[in-house]
């Protein structure tokens, strides 16, 4: 079973020795953001103008995804109208990265430790099992980055969300930010996928835009 967006953001954010998830809170809003995204690729949503509606409540047999589509669309029923992606963000997002581990967990791929911090606090890290999935997908990234733009649609989406949570230095660690953002704003742009689907990852990467400054404003005031 192919590795889902959410879990490669997840395996970007997780420290490989140490288990601990590195810049916490927009790699969360990413993990959402890719769940999401992973439906609209499989025709299971679509996001349009901002907005998110289920198209199609058929299970995609991957059980990570069909969770949140579950919920998705028990959810997008009670509203009435087509929600808001941010709204729906705002309220996954803890969620799909508590299920994003544990998916990642049965994957093999991580493994759980307990740890007290101080000697009193505990606290549950995740550090690598199996790296083979990061380095392929570490792998991929950088081939992109240096070849130029994919036609592959989902790649694609994983570098916008990246670039809208600001996720630059997970993914691309040692590459200087005034190099890489004008190369992901490059490889994000383009006709590489259908209208809808480049609509929806623009809507994506606004969206990621958007709750990681409202993130950063709460943080700070």
């Amino acid at each position: 079973m192919a590795v889902t967006l959410a879990e490669e953001i997840m395996l970007l954010s997780l420290d490989d020795e140490s288990g601990a998830a590195k810049e916490r809170q927009s790699a969360a809003w990413a993990v959402a953001g890719g769940m999401l995204l992973d439906l609209v690729l499989a025709g299971r949503v679509s996001v349009d103008d901002g907005r998110i509606r289920v198209t199609d409540a058929t299970p995609t047999e991957i059980p990570l995804l069909d969770e949140r589509l579950r919920r998705l669309d028990a959810w997008c029923a009670k509203k009435g109208r087509a929600p808001k992606v941010t709204d729906w963000l705002t309220k996954d997002h803890t969620k799909a990265v508590k299920a994003t581990i544990g998916s990642l967990r049965e994957r093999g791929l991580v493994r759980e430790e307990q740890h007290r911090v101080l000697g009193l606090f505990p606290v549950t890290r995740y550090p690598e099992a199996d790296g083979s999935a990061e380095r392929e997908l570490r792998a991929r990234l950088h081939t992109v980055l240096r070849d130029g733009p994919t036609h592959h649609a989902r790649t694609t989406g994983l570098l916008a969300l990246i670039h809208g949570a600001k996720l630059h230095r997970l993914a691309f660690p040692g590459v200087p930010r005034k190099e890489l953002v004008p190369r992901l704003e490059e490889l994000t742009a383009g006709q590489w996928a259908a209208e809808g689907v480049r609509r929806a990852i623009r809507d994506m990467q606004a969206a990621m835009i958007a709750v990681t400054a409202a993130t950063m404003v709460t943080v700070t005031s």
